[in-house]
């Protein structure tokens, strides 16, 4: 059976998205690999093995056009309340919290919140499938 290691993204600036997802999901750099042209950083937490790797191309001054295809990354917390509001708290702009419920019964609390190159990222309540 596959097992999903990790997802990668392209950001401009390392130390603005280090601190970014540092401060909003405890990420922590776990590996960093420096090459002539790109340096690649493994961002993870003890929550799980999953880990987000950060490739920055050296060089690159233009910010990255996210596209059509890009959807979203997702994380699940216990307290999406307190977390909307700590992260409300540090000035990084989440977007209004959800409870989707397309028959009536919410099936998931979440919100958005933008990364420093504009990746969309959910923040779900730890509930349901979203464990």
């Amino acid at each position: 059976m596959a097992k999903a290691i990790h997802s990668m993204i392209r950001v401009l600036d390392e130390a603005r998205s280090v601190s970014f997802y540092d401060l909003a999901f405890g990420l922590k750099v776990a590996d960093r690999l420096d090459f002539d042209s790109f340096t690649l950083i493994y961002l993870s937490n003890p929550e799980t093995g999953f880990e987000l790797e950060l490739t920055v191309n050296k060089g690159r001054t233009e910010p990255y056009n996210l596209g059509d295809g890009y959807g979203h990354l997702a994380f699940s917390v216990s307290d999406v309340d307190a977390e909307h509001a700590r992260l409300t708290a540090a000035g990084l702009a989440p977007r209004k919290l959800v409870d989707f419920a397309p028959g009536g019964t919410v099936i998931a609390r979440f919100f958005f919140i933008a990364d420093p190159d504009g990746y969309q990222i959910e923040v779900l309540q730890r509930a349901g499938r979203y464990l």
